[in-house]
């Protein structure tokens, strides 16, 4: 039983590679600089990125399962399609797949169509995949803090209709699980799609009543406007990238992503516990902004 974690050193590879560490499966690492790396006892880092096939070539000689999750980069897509093609190559017999939610619907926001592309290569070739779909990250808000404590705002022009926003712990717990189920499975087992979402519809107005709740200060909400965001994310970002965030929010701002009510209890069935609030992440993350 081996299992590859790709994107091994961020938000929700190294979560992944945490709940993996002590599951007694081998436990390979995907790093660029394995000598700089440091993961748990039992985890082997292994060089390589995806964009190279070479090199995921090796990393994935002898490898059962696979959790694949790509940056949102301009070759996104190339990135994804290569490295399945790879792993179909490998005898892979189980990939966990990280999508995003909506993914089938937000056609003009670059990395969604990226990943549903994906998603459709899994369908034609019957891969042996979880696609598993998150929601917005909770986590992307710590980025906030300087708006927040400071100007008293919640700035990210997220809208009226409601993101069923996520942990990156409850997104890493679920694909560890999966990742287990069909690494130890006989097996490959069957495509599977799985939409990953919080319990809240959370608004911008919603977002910031609760970070005044958490910072015990008034904290008002942004006034949703997409090019003042786009021209203030030009400073810290490519134009490209920008302007694809533009369109994200204009799909929140205009159509929303708020689960269904089997959704979340899908996942909390699977969890065996219900997924965390963001209520919750705020009043930590003001704590330690705070202490």
């Amino acid at each position: 039983m081996t299992i590859l974690v790709t994107g091994s050193t961020g938000r929700v590879g190294a979560e992944i590679i945490k709940h993996l560490a002590s599951s007694g499966a081998a436990i390979r690492a995907l790093t660029r600089s394995p000598e700089k790396a440091a993961f748990p006892a039992g985890v082997t880092p292994v060089a390589g990125e995806l964009q190279d096939p070479d090199a995921m070539r090796a990393a994935l000689a002898g490898v059962d399962t696979l959790f694949l999750l790509a940056p949102n980069v301009p070759d996104e897509l190339t990135q994804i399609v290569n490295t399945l093609g790879l792993a179909r190559e490998a005898g892979v017999k189980g990939i966990v797949y990280l999508s995003v939610v909506r993914a089938d619907t937000y056609t003009d926001v670059p990395h969604f169509t990226a990943k549903h592309a994906a998603e459709r290569m899994i369908e034609q070739f019957d891969l042996p995949a979880m696609i598993l779909r998150p929601s917005y990250f909770f986590q992307n808000d710590l980025q906030l803090k300087g708006a927040l404590t400071g100007a008293g705002l919640y700035p990210t022009p997220i809208g009226g209709k409601g993101v069923s926003m996520i942990d990156v712990g409850d997104i890493a717990e679920a694909a560890a699980i999966e990742l287990l189920r069909r690494d130890r499975a006989a097996g490959p087992l069957p495509r599977e799609l799985f939409e990953l979402s919080g319990p809240d519809a959370l608004t911008g107005a919603a977002l910031a009543a609760i970070w005044t709740e958490a910072l015990g200060r008034p904290v008002r909400q942004g006034d949703d406007d997409l090019a003042a965001f786009e021209t203030q994310l030009k400073t810290r970002a490519p134009g490209w990238l920008a302007y694809e965030l533009r369109q994200m929010f204009r799909r929140y701002q205009e159509d929303g992503a708020v689960a269904t009510t089997a959704e979340v209890e899908r996942l909390t069935k699977l969890l065996g516990r219900a997924p965390r609030r963001y209520r919750d992440f705020a009043a930590e993350a003001a704590q330690s902004w705070q202490g």
